[in-house]
């Protein structure tokens, strides 16, 4: 992230699990969630309403949200995927 400059505001550790209710005020003020599971990316509009399916995809199998997840601006971006990471910090 330095070497993009880009400032992290809060960084959540990993033992705390972080469930379905808190993704869901993740995505509160949101306008859209790009979800990467391997090579497969999924986007999701949630700026009128969040629907269970995004906030399904944004957590794991034990029903944990998935790592890493990055609010920047009003997009979340949940898993890796190098290109849609070089889409957003540039």
């Amino acid at each position: 992230m330095a070497a993009n400059k880009i400032e992290i505001k809060e960084e959540v550790r990993a033992s705390k699990k972080l469930n379905a209710s808190d993704a869901k005020n993740i995505l509160a003020a949101a306008d859209k969630l790009i979800v990467a599971k391997g090579k497969k990316l999924s986007e999701f509009s949630v700026a009128a309403s969040v629907k269970k399916d995004a906030i399904e995809a944004m957590l794991g199998p034990t029903g944990n949200l998935r790592a890493p997840t990055l609010v920047i601006g009003k997009t979340v971006m949940v898993g890796f995927n190098e290109d849609v990471y070089q889409k957003l910090f540039t």
